[in-house]
């Protein structure tokens, strides 16, 4: 049975590596560091894969943990499962390699979190709790409320929050020297800015509705519906790397189509404008401009910038 090296190497020519990846491509055999092609190729085809993991866990985790230390585990994980994977088995390496991430980033999540389970499952039913009465009264619940709710004096309540609020651990990465002036909320948009936000949000409402139907899916079940690429991968049948490759390729076609709109010096001219992916380029710009007006592009939106609800 055919196995991909696993011993792992720190440096080439004495040199050090330039990355976390490349650091965990590295293998060292008979005195010399060497990478599998084969193993190079699979890490270099699933980096965005990584990203989505990453960017899927940060929409569940508290504000202050740090993106980059989840990439930075995410990538070493990915790297390692390239050297462990095992064709022979049948197991696509986008499944393989997406199981052996997650668990990365448990792994750093649970290092960073410094509250005992206790704390965090007293602190989960105080913020279930909170939603339900948010709900019910109309306003942020008290403390007195919410010990009230929860049968417990009023001191409990404050004393979760604080052991919550001591377990919370600030990433030093987060800071930046900066003026006053940084530190200030930033104004409501004016007028001006408003309108041009207003009709951004027209455009690449017209954008995502001229994309091809398959990338038009991916686009609406993973940014609008907020669902997750393995569920996106099974009902397109495919693979979460498939799904992950659709993802950047929309992007590029979305963020291409609103440029050609609104800032045409800002899309790049196609090397062979004959070619067929310059005319399918060209022919999805213009079905954008064609999808309205300014007037049609506002009325996507209400006066403060908030999508409207569209009849079918």
């Amino acid at each position: 049975m055919r196995r991909f090296p696993l011993h792992v190497g720190t440096e080439r020519a004495g040199l050090p590596l330039p990355s976390i990846v490349t650091k965990g491509l590295y293998v060292r055999t008979q005195g010399t560091t060497t990478v599998s092609r084969e193993i190079e190729n699979l890490v270099r085809e699933h980096l965005p894969l990584v990203g989505h993991i990453v960017r899927e866990t940060l929409m569940r985790v508290p504000s202050h943990v740090n993106r980059d230390d989840l990439t930075s585990a995410g990538l070493a994980a990915l790297a390692a499962a390239a050297h462990s994977f095992d064709p022979e088995r049948g197991t696509p390496f986008g499944r393989f390699a997406a199981v052996r991430i997650r668990g990365a980033l448990v792994d750093e999540l649970r290092g960073l979190d410094w509250a005992s389970r206790s704390v965090r499952s007293r602190a989960r039913q105080l913020d279930s709790v909170r939603q339900e009465l948010s709900s019910s009264l109309g306003h942020t619940p008290s403390n007195r409320e919410l010990a009230t709710a929860l049968g417990v004096a009023e001191e409990e309540v404050e004393a979760i929050e604080e052991d919550v609020q001591r377990a919370v651990v600030l990433s030093l990465q987060g800071f930046a020297p900066g003026t006053a002036e940084d530190m200030v909320p930033e104004q409501t948009a004016g007028p001006e800015e408003l309108l041009l936000h207003r009709e951004r949000l027209g455009y690449l409402t017209h954008a995502i509705e001229s994309l091809p139907q398959r990338l038009r899916l991916v686009v609406t079940r993973y940014f609008l519906e907020e669902r997750p690429m393995a569920e996106i991968a099974t009902e397109l049948g495919v693979t979460e790397s498939r799904v992950s490759q659709l993802r950047a390729e929309a992007l590029v076609l979305l963020r291409d189509g609103m440029n050609a709109q609104l800032e045409p010096a800002m899309v790049k001219a196609p090397e062979r404008p004959d070619g067929c992916v310059a005319k399918r380029r060209t022919a999805y710009y213009a079905e954008i401009a064609a999808k309205g007006d300014l007037r049609s592009r506002l009325a996507l939106t209400d006066h403060l910038g908030t999508p409207v609800a569209r009849t079918a």
